[in-house]
């Protein structure tokens, strides 16, 4: 396996293990980022499709691993939904987040695309 499809395959891997977190264990890996709210049944429903989002994303780009041109769209569509994330955090009131919130999101999403980024330009090459 090429280092690019390494490097795809662990970021796959690395969201795969963060959507299942949010599933197993949604108060304490988003607590930081919903603060109290995460404690709602509503709130955790949201959690959940986010999840199923980063399981879905990671287990097409596992499953895409000897396919370039596959494997591409899967890295582009995890890059798009990181960027969305991050939109999202900024539209969202400042005054309503936790502290920590706005720049953890921006923090955790912006490493995953710009990872995610560096994976698709090698594929590209």
């Amino acid at each position: 396996m090429s280092r690019t499809r390494t490097a795809a395959a662990a970021l796959a891997t690395a969201r795969l293990l963060y959507g299942v977190g949010l599933i197993v264990a949604p108060e304490r890996l988003a607590s930081g980022w919903l603060g109290k709210d995460i404690k709602r049944d509503s709130t955790k429903i949201a959690v959940h499709g986010l999840a199923a989002r980063d399981i879905a994303l990671s287990g097409g780009a596992l499953a895409a691993l000897h396919d370039d041109d596959a494997l591409a769209g899967w890295i582009a569509a995890a890059i798009a939904s990181d960027l969305s994330d991050i939109a999202s955090i900024f539209a969202a009131p400042a005054n309503k987040l936790p502290a920590n919130a706005r720049w953890g999101t921006v923090a955790l999403a912006g490493a995953s695309a710009t990872l995610g980024a560096v994976a698709l330009a090698g594929l590209k090459r």
